[in-house]
């Protein structure tokens, strides 16, 4: 049957339920899609009604998808994306907003704000998005669940639009951590045992995301802290957050218009606000700065490398607050990216997995503890998710 999608979750093109295809440790789960992810016979819209209707419906599959159905999960559909993927925001110009279920009068999240309402609300057991600069994490954090940006090119991303191919992930949704776990050792090809965690604590990037955040967050830090010992307080960016942040805007602009371009120009699709911009600004783009970005990318990556070694758990907020009401001004959700890309840039740019966690909240709506371990050590977080309840 149907979902009855209370919600505007789903995609007008994404009403449809797919069996699994073997029985295994999904069974019973039903899970949504981002609308960003290739199923055979069904259009993929990448949020956008320019790439709908110059794009022939898929005649293959994601391997996600055949993953997930072959472990005996349930697909019930695909849900909002932002559009092309691009927005941290969940407010799409041209297909409206998903509720978030956890604060209605507040935005859900971009850019897989489908999948993370689908799941708050309880229409699916799990759900697939994508990250490319927060984009599985940012909306846990702003819907209460639990979302992981994985180790970068872990999951096969195949059959999925792309927006940036150097910083794109495949991320799940979850609201408890067994379901969340149980998806994980299906989508990481089985759980494999990992060290005990040492625990760090980014001094720098706490004080980025300000007292009230800080303050909410203490009661999460300590339940951690009581499980693992207590955490070494660490300077992550040495000031430089606003310097990491415009690297990965180059970086991340660079792949998308490397991706898309011969589109665009074709197609000239009428992009909404925000959207837009990113677009016009990637196409002018000075290959110097290019360069730049990638040189401070992997300076980056070796200090993330340096700071987690092969035990190291960073802990650090998700976002720099709640999720910001619906209908905010453009301008201020802007400049609330700009804070949150801060936050968010570290493990794309060192391809590290992080998780957030649904531990606190703040005025009454949920914020998100995040936990970042080293590249290919995803396990560390499956088990802090499946510790913490």
């Amino acid at each position: 049957m149907p979902v009855n999608d209370t919600l505007d979750a789903f995609v007008s093109h994404g009403h449809f339920e797919l069996a699994p295809t073997n029985a295994g440790p999904l069974d019973g789960l039903s899970f949504a899609l981002k609308d960003l992810f290739h199923v055979a016979g069904v259009p993929t819209a990448a949020g956008s009604p320019a790439w709908l209707a110059s794009h022939p419906v898929p005649s293959e599959t994601a391997p996600v998808v055949d993953m997930l159905r072959g472990a005996g999960a349930r697909l019930v559909g695909k849900t909002h994306t932002d559009e092309m993927a691009w927005s941290l925001n969940g407010e799409n110009h041209h297909y409206g907003t998903p509720i978030n279920p956890a604060a209605r009068e507040r935005i859900p999240g971009g850019s897989s704000s489908g999948s993370a309402a689908a799941t708050a609300g309880g229409l699916v057991d799990f759900a697939i998005g994508s990250d490319t600069g927060g984009s599985v994490r940012l909306p846990a954090s702003y819907c209460g669940l639990i979302g992981l940006r994985p180790t970068h090119g872990r999951i096969p991303i195949d059959g999925a639009v792309p927006l940036a191919p150097s910083y794109d992930t495949v991320g799940w949704f979850a609201r408890d951590g067994e379901t969340f776990a149980k998806v994980g050792a299906v989508l990481l090809g089985g759980v494999q045992s990992m060290p005990a965690p040492r625990l760090l604590l980014a001094r720098d990037l706490f004080e980025a995301a300000g007292p009230q955040v800080t303050a909410a967050l203490a009661p999460a830090l300590a339940r951690i802290t009581a499980l693992y010992g207590a955490a070494e307080e660490v300077d992550v960016a040495h000031g430089a957050l606003p310097h990491w942040r415009n690297a990965f805007r180059v970086l991340q602009s660079a792949d998308a218009w490397a991706a898309h371009a011969d589109w665009v120009r074709t197609a000239q699709p009428d992009f909404g606000p925000g959207v837009k911009e990113r677009f016009a600004a990637a196409a002018t783009l000075d290959p110097t700065d290019v360069a730049e970005a990638r040189a401070l990318r992997d300076e980056v990556r070796a200090r993330i490398d340096a700071l987690l070694g092969g035990d190291g758990i960073l802990l650090l907020p998700t976002a720099p607050g709640i999720a910001p009401l619906r209908g905010t001004p453009l301008a201020d959700l802007e400049a609330f990216r700009a804070r949150a890309i801060e936050l968010l840039c570290l493990s794309g740019h060192a391809g590290t997995p992080q998780i957030s966690l649904p531990l606190a909240t703040l005025d009454g709506c949920p914020l998100g503890l995040s936990a970042m371990a080293p590249r290919g050590k995803d396990e560390m977080l499956l088990a802090l998710a499946r510790a913490l309840g």
